[in-house]
Formats: C-alpha cells, structure tokens, sequence
C-alpha cells in the first residue's frame, strides 16, 4: 500500500497540470540558444568573434554578426537558466508537500546525476563544446539550499551574482592590461646595458605571446587548423572538440559559475512573484522592456563600437577599453528581452505564437540535444562537412531550417506521446520506474 501510494505522489507533473506560459518560454530559448551557438557550429573560432578576418566589414555578413551581438547574443541562454532555476522549485516544491523525509531530496538529487550523464553525451558523443548540462547539473544542486527563500532574498542572490560576475570580468581585464603594461615596460629596456632577470623575460614573453596569439596572420593559421581538425577524421574531431570543452571548463568553473546562478536566482524569484507565469501587470513587463533594452541595448552599442574601432584585435581591444560591459549589457537586455516576449503573451493577439512554440517547450531537453545531433551532422567531417563553407548570414538559413524541423516534429510527437524520448528517458531515470508514454 505504501508503495502504490509513493508512485502515485512522485509520478510527475500531468499534462493538465503543466504551467503552460512556461512550455512556451522555454519553447522560445530553446530556439533562440541556437541563434546564438550557430556560428560555434559552423564557422572556425577566429571568425566566429572576428569579423574583420575574412573582410565581413561593409557586408551582409558584418550587419548579421552586428545585429546578432547588438541585441540577442546571450539572451536566450539567460532565459533558459530562469526556466531551470524555476523548474527546480516546481519540480521540489510539490514533493516536500507530499512526501516525508528525504525522499524529496532524493529524487532531486538523482534528476540532476542523470543530467551529468546526458550532458558527458552531449560533449563526448555529440561532440558539443558548448554544452552548458553539466552546468545545470552541478549549479542545480547548488541551487536547491535556496528554493526556499523569499523572492526578495533571492533577488539579492542574484544581485550578488552579479556584482561578482562583473567584477570578475574586469578583474580578468585588467590582468591582463598589467601583462601588457609590464611587457611593454620592460620592452624598452636596453638589454645591452641591463640584464633581464628571468621574471622579467617570463613577463615580456607573456606580452609578446598575447600580442602574437591576435594577429590575423595567427589568427588565419589558427582557422585553418580548426577547419582542418572539424573536417577531418572522427578522431581529429573528437579531440579538437572535447579539448576545447574541457579547456573551457576550467575558464568557466571559477568564472562563468556566477553567470548561471544569477539568471538561475531570478527565475526562482519571478516564479515565486508571478512574473515569470504571467499574473504581473502589463506595466511591470512594459517597464522591465523599457530599462531592460533601454539600457542593455545602449551599453551593447558602445561595446561593439569599442571592438571596432580594435579591430577585434583582442590585445589592442585591452588596451583601449577601460571597462568590461558584457555582463552588464547581456543582464539588461536579457530583462529586458523577457519583459517583451510576456507583454505579446498579455495582449492576447500572438497566442497563435505561443500555441506554435510550446510543444518545443515541453521537449527543450530533446530538442536541445538534437539540435547537436543535426548540426554535427550537417557541418562535421564526419557528416556533411559543411563547416567553414557557408558565410556568416548563410548560417542562419540553417537555423531556420532547424527551427521549421523541431517545430513539424514536436508537434507531431506530442500528438502521439505525453512526453519527447528523453523527457520520458529522463523522469524514468529519475523516478526508477518506467513511465507511461503514449497517449
């Protein structure tokens, strides 16, 4: 009897049950994350931040990149952390309700592990460098001591968040202005009248590898290696790309962290407040758009100003700029981003866009890992070998055709089935029970 009564409390959420403005949403970032990791897909690193290598400026190609870091560039992954951030507190928050013990805290605990293991498939099979998983994973079960704070609690989290992520990203910038600082300093040193000492010489040569490392000459090798590598053999591939996860990894663990947790603490939040379900007014949302792109668009601006004029040379760039902005502006204009897509959900006249997007929602994990799976396919050597072949605008015409696929198919799979493959897969794993899933 105990037994049925634990399966029937811990079976998860059922269709009628689903917040349905949330399926949407997520149906919006899980696009939108592929607008925006198209061209780490697609194009070899240099070019993918770098414009100015292939002569892009004045093109359609340059107006793409521009349009693209002006105004999405980041956003939907920070919409996407608010929704797991806000699904860790529905899909805990019913449970403590119902179950004694740590019963609750078990089934949470086994979700996020299995999400590890489909995040090591994402990025050792799929061969996704970009994977952000195993992030969710680990910042999840991080996240779990604060479900039960206050929205105002959890809105100075994010707060703290912030202030650190930000002063982690100048931190980093003005490290390296003293590299260059020092190296340039102890450049003009007559080394035939004074003899470097070995720090010295350790420091000129972090400032002359710096500086080398930004060239377009190193730059140009740099694209060539990578197209190389990607296009090569499978095992060129998976070494190319796994090492540049890993690599990135480690940047990340001390730096990126803050950046997760803070869009991770305003989802709780807004779910808590209502914001993020709709019930807010139409001037909270109208205000959020407002500041949100007001300021995040204009901080965005001087900040693509400022990579011109460096001519994306990254050492020169460090040299001129005097304030890191990029979280400052992806932060407003994530807000601010938000706050638009629910005012079209509160004027009732683009239902029909929510209707179309929701069942991409209710399948973002899927979606989210076949988006991997057709893009390794269509521009890996060991696929189609399409990458470093399509200009930059030409990328997107790829995106689109994804977009049009997963939107056929998760309509169609929902018709037929209550959950995507790894949705189903997934609460299996986690609740050790197989669960329904036809309809």
């Amino acid at each position: 009897m105990a037994t049925e009564r634990a399966i029937v409390l811990t079976a998860p959420v059922s269709q009628q049950d689903r917040i349905v403005i949330l399926d949407s949403l997520r149906g919006f970032a899980i696009l939108g994350i592929l607008l925006m990791n198209i061209p780490a897909f697609a194009l070899p690193s240099p070019v993918q931040h770098d414009p100015f290598l292939l002569n892009e400026w004045g093109t359609v190609d340059f107006k793409t990149w521009a349009v693209v870091q002006w105004f999405p560039e980041g956003t939907q992954r920070a919409l996407f952390s608010m929704l797991f951030g806000a699904g860790i507190l529905l899909f805990i928050g019913g449970k403590e309700k119902r179950l004694d013990g740590m019963m609750p805290a078990d089934y949470f605990f086994r979700r996020q592990l299995w999400l590890m293991i489909f995040s090591l498939f994402d990025v050792f099979v799929l061969l996704w460098y970009g994977d952000i998983l195993l992030d969710y994973a680990c910042l999840g079960m991080v996240m779990f001591a604060f479900r039960n704070l206050p929205p105002k609690k959890l809105l100075t989290g994010a707060a703290f968040c912030f202030i650190f992520m930000l002063a982690r990203e100048n931190r980093d910038l003005y490290h390296d202005k003293e590299t260059i600082h020092l190296g340039e300093k102890i450049a003009a040193i007559d080394t035939t009248k004074t003899k470097l000492t070995l720090i010295q010489k350790e420091q000129l040569g972090a400032m002359q590898d710096f500086k080398d490392r930004n060239t377009a000459e190193s730059k140009l090798k740099q694209l060539q290696k990578n197209t190389e590598k990607v296009t090569g053999s499978y095992k060129d591939l998976y070494e190319y790309r796994t090492g540049r996860y890993l690599e990135d990894l480690v940047q990340y663990l001390y730096f990126g962290i803050w950046d997760v947790m803070l869009f991770m603490f305003i989802g709780m939040a807004f779910l808590k407040m209502g914001i993020l379900t709709g019930k807010a007014t139409v001037k909270t949302y109208l205000w959020m758009t407002i500041i949100g792109l007001g300021v995040g668009l204009t901080v965005s601006w001087f900040r693509i100003q400022e990579m011109v004029g460096a001519g994306f040379n990254r050492f020169d760039y460090t040299k001129q700029v005097g304030f890191s902005s990029y979280e400052l502006s992806r932060t407003f204009r994530s807000i601010g981003i938000f706050g638009l897509i629910m005012l079209l959900y509160k004027s009732g006249l683009f239902k029909w866009l929510f209707a179309l997007l929701r069942p991409v929602g209710q399948m973002a994990f899927t979606n989210y890992l076949m988006q991997s799976l057709l893009c390794g396919l269509f521009f890996y050597g060991v696929g189609l070998g399409k990458y470093g072949q399509l200009q930059r605008h030409e990328i997107y015409y790829v995106v689109a055709a994804v977009w049009a696929l997963q939107i056929i198919y998760s309509h169609i799979w929902l018709h037929y089935f209550r959950f995507g493959p790894l949705e189903w897969a997934w609460r299996s794993l986690t609740y050790w029970k197989r669960q329904p899933f036809k309809k």
